[in-house]
């Protein structure tokens, strides 16, 4: 991806981080930072997976779930500091994003989410990788890991940050966890489980997204982790406001959909690799 790419998305970045407090939309940043709305749209869905409202609503109710757990601030002013016009608006964006209203949210005490700020790599090269690229993951990978986990997050309904740390640390230990790197980037990342062959996190860096790199990390685990093996994922369930695409990816890797299910409080449904892809990538 060229520099001045990278370059223009994070002065856009950098508006919208500065003006999460007020009323934003494609129109007004694409003003801000003299870009036409085409352009700018094309350009930020590109590298960043998804549109500039949907970046915008998720960092800012995200802002408002940190203000409702840590602050003592009256909904409705919440709602007006993250940029919307009513608390009706506020609660039903922030139920269908969430799945409970803003005052059950403020009664649990659990922050959460949904999207931290985005944060991109310079000099990301055109490099072709294979499935042997792929290796088991190291302690010196961590940081790493978790910066791309913050990275992804939104693929991720409930994510807290200390539980999520100890379970990456145990996978490496117990060397199932592998890794992708382009010289000191970490591009992709999967923990599973050798027991139910469960895939706990495959998370890709999105400036690498086009490469096809999930069937990557899939083949290395069906043909060298986990042969014959069954292959499973959670994701979000159909019609979930939240999904930014994570269904529709599993579904182009030919999973085929199964039980729906409550994950940490969340609705989420359960994805499996049929045997037929299994035996199709052994041919």
């Amino acid at each position: 991806m060229e520099n001045k790419t990278v370059m223009s998305i994070e002065t856009v970045i950098d508006y919208i981080e500065a003006n999460l407090d007020g009323k934003l939309d494609l129109e007004m940043v694409a003003e801000a930072v003299h870009y036409s709305k085409y352009h700018l749209h094309r350009m930020f869905t590109s590298t960043v997976g998804m549109t500039i409202h949907d970046y915008v609503q998720r960092r800012q109710l995200t802002e408002a779930a940190k203000l409702l757990v840590f602050s003592d601030r009256p909904i409705i002013e919440i709602a007006f500091i993250c940029g919307y016009e009513s608390q009706q608006a506020f609660s039903s964006a922030f139920k269908s994003m969430y799945k409970i209203p803003p005052a059950e949210y403020r009664d649990n005490r659990e922050f959460y989410p949904l999207q931290l700020r985005f944060a991109l790599h310079r000099n990301v090269a055109n490099k072709v990788f294979t499935k042997d690229d792929i290796c088991l993951a190291e302690k010196a990978d961590i940081p790493a890991w978790m910066n791309l986990m913050r990275l992804v997050i939104d693929g991720y309904p409930v994510m807290n940050e200390a539980d999520y740390l100890n379970a990456i640390t145990k996978s490496i230990d117990e060397k199932r966890a592998l890794v992708l790197k382009d010289d000191n980037i970490l591009v992709g990342a999967m923990a599973f489980s050798d027991q139910s062959g469960c895939i706990g996190f495959l998370g890709i860096n999105p400036q690498y997204r086009k490469q096809g790199i999930q069937k990557l990390f899939l083949d290395a685990l069906m043909e060298i982790y986990l042969p014959g093996q069954e292959i499973s994922m959670t994701t979000y369930r159909e019609g979930d406001k939240a999904d930014t695409g994570h269904r529709d990816i599993l579904k182009q890797l030919g999973f085929a959909e199964k039980e729906l299910l409550i994950e940490f409080g969340y609705p989420t449904q359960r994805f499996v690799l049929p045997p037929k892809y299994m035996e199709d990538i052994q041919e």
